[in-house]
Formats: structure tokens, C-alpha cells, sequence
């Protein structure tokens, strides 16, 4: 690992200078399936990823917040580590994926989520759209 995996504050925010879409340095296409799933897609898929636990928690645990994490997680780590998906990537046509495109692995899966439960590791992207729990495991969320 280097600094620059790792972003900093004081640098400031993603530049997209060096290249004309996120994931063109990677041999990602700018549009189209392959190419890095953009932030309004990953919002709706939170949403409904985040919702179907609240409804699961609501049935089985009186919407307890610690059961709506548990849950959250507990599909995300089953999902995207067998699937490459959790259900709410489905509906918005994305997946995640190694960066030479093939198939995340459960372990990848397991650590990706618990970075993403941590909430803080999200808001750390690269300029490929990339969180720092992506970029960890060297993972990248694209179209399908």
C-alpha cells in the first residue's frame, strides 16, 4: 500500500484531470456495461439494500437499529460475496468486481462489507469513483 491509495483530506477532493471518465485509467469504458457505476446508482441500491433490512428487522426484531445493521450486512457479505451483487445492485444493473473484471471472492466480500458498515471509508474516493473499501480490496463497482 502507498499514500496514494489512501487519498488525503489535504489534497482535496477527486480530480478527473488526467482522464476524461472515472475508470478510463483502468481500461474501464465511459459508458455502457463495464464502465464504473456512477453515484445515483449507488445511492438507490443503498437505499433499497437498506430497506429490505429495516423490513426484515421490522417482522423479526421490532426495528431494532443494531438488527437493521446486522442484516444489511449479513446480505451484503452473502450477496456480493457469492454473487458479486446484493439485490439492490440488481435492480440498478451493477456489480462488483475484481479490477481485471473477474468475480469477487466471499473473503473480499466479507471485508468489503465491514468497511462499508463503518460508513467512513465510502466518503474516501479516488477519481474512479472508487472507496477506500473498493480500493482495499481492489474491487470496483460497474455496470452490467
Amino acid at each position: 500500500m502507498e499514500r496514494k491509495d489512501f487519498g488525503s483530506w489535504l489534497e482535496g477532493p477527486p480530480q478527473l484531470s488526467d482522464q476524461e471518465w472515472p475508470g478510463k485509467r483502468l481500461g474501464r469504458p465511459e459508458r455502457g456495461p463495464g464502465s464504473v457505476a456512477r453515484i445515483g446508482r449507488r445511492v438507490g441500491a443503498l437505499l433499497v439494500d437498506w430497506g429490505i433490512a429495516m423490513l426484515i428487522s421490522m417482522f423479526f426484531f421490532k426495528s431494532d437499529p443494531a438488527a437493521n445493521l446486522v442484516i444489511f450486512a449479513a446480505t451484503q457479505m452473502l450477496f456480493v460475496g457469492v454473487t458479486g451483487h446484493s439485490i439492490g445492485h440488481r435492480i440498478f444493473g451493477m456489480q462488483v468486481q475484481g479490477l481485471d473484471g473477474s468475480a469477487v471472492r466471499p473473503l473480499t466480500g466479507i471485508i468489503r462489507t465491514a468497511l462499508l458498515c463503518l460508513v467512513i471509508p465510502v466518503f474516501f474516493s479516488d477519481s474512479d469513483q472508487r472507496g477506500f473499501h473498493d480500493r482495499i480490496r481492489k474491487t470496483i463497482l460497474v455496470r452490467i
